[in-house]
């Protein structure tokens, strides 16, 4: 019961307390949608858009809660999990899976492949304490290039993945001939007062936030947590400092893995080679957005932070469109938030701060 009215207490407070840029970014983002509709865009259209991104980069942003507990911060890295979880795609695919059956399997695969890179990556983040943040950018970099190679490189034979000519997988996959495609959006789907809502989607990123933070709850998470906060106290009370960033490492890329067969099943496609490059940069900025620091993160964040950031770089590009008469505003919006809001976080860390 104790613990029911802290958690309460820290919510109260998280909204009361909420970041500048949480506030700034919101306020815009309510002011594209007052705008929107102004300009003749239907209300709740904006509002089902960024709903159905919410849930297609809930589970990215959520990859980001480990490895900032554990005090390698964000996980820039994240397009190693990416390419684990296209890795598990392409398998079932030339196995001959299509369907739930499909979506099972890749899952599965994801979850053991990330499992296998995270602890190499842990190992790696063990290794440059002081300089994750860095490392893990170039990291994630090099790994991308690494599967372009391994992509042309893997010994499938299913006609459906190969290029037409020469060896190799091809760039684009569509997921509809396998049945695939929002296989997850369309479980329970419904509409309220207009808005449509892809239940099945929305529910595995609540649930994913359910155990994320019952696991913060458990000894292993309360150890990450110490590691995060102290890593010399940690040690001295008898944690395993290194055993614990490795665990948390493991977890984001599992989630990164398993989160891009959520966003590719809604999408409708994948995109190998260097289609994760850049994949980490809006799921950092997204949790920076819901308040989070480079030292500190809450399930709350990845929730109030997708919603605002993805709400915002969905809604804003077709509203500013008309407003500017077709000019294309989409890179231009989404980049200077996206990187506006990390380099605010970064520059608030090196006071200790909190973003």
């Amino acid at each position: 019961m104790e613990e029911v009215l802290r958690d309460r207490i820290s919510l109260r407070r998280f909204f009361k307390h909420l970041p500048v840029a949480t506030l700034i970014i919101g306020a815009f983002w309510i002011l594209i949608l007052v705008l929107g509709t102004i300009l003749g865009f239907s209300l709740t259209n904006l509002l089902s858009d960024a709903i159905q991104r919410f849930g297609m980069w809930g589970l990215l942003v959520l990859a980001m809660v480990p490895s900032i507990q554990s005090g390698t911060g964000p996980n820039f890295a994240l397009p190693i999990g990416v390419c684990c979880g296209l890795l598990a795609v392409v398998i079932s695919i030339e196995i001959g899976l299509t369907g739930g059956l499909f979506f099972a399997v890749s899952a599965i695969l994801a979850i053991v492949i990330g499992c296998a890179m995270g602890y190499i990556y842990g190992q790696l983040m063990n290794a440059v304490k002081g300089s994750e943040m860095a490392i893990a950018t170039y990291t994630g970099f090099s790994v991308t290039f690494l599967f372009c190679v391994i992509w042309t490189a893997l010994p499938f034979t299913n006609p459906y993945i190969m290029w037409f000519i020469g060896a190799g997988l091809r760039n684009f996959i569509s997921l509809e001939p396998l049945g695939a495609v929002k296989i997850l959006d369309d479980v329970l789907r419904f509409r309220f007062v207009g808005i449509d809502i892809p239940t099945g989607m929305i529910l595995v990123v609540l649930v994913a936030g359910l155990l994320m933070w019952l696991f913060f709850r458990s000894k292993p998470g309360l150890s990450i947590m110490a590691v995060g906060m102290n890593p010399r106290f940690a040690a001295a009370s008898g944690i395993d400092v290194d055993r614990s960033r490795t665990l948390a490492n493991m977890i984001s890329t599992s989630l990164g893995a398993v989160g891009i067969l959520v966003y590719a099943q809604s999408f409708g496609l994948i995109q190998l080679y260097d289609g994760p490059l850049l994949m980490a940069f809006p799921a950092v900025a997204a949790i920076l957005v819901g308040g989070a620091s480079a030292h500190r993160s809450k399930v709350i964040n990845v929730i109030v932070g997708t919603i605002i950031f993805q709400g915002l770089i969905t809604n804003g590009p077709p509203v500013f469109g008309k407003l500017l008469q077709g000019a294309d505003m989409t890179d231009a919006v989404r980049m200077v938030v996206q990187n506006g809001v990390i380099l605010y976080a970064l520059a608030q860390m090196k006071g200790g701060g909190k973003a």
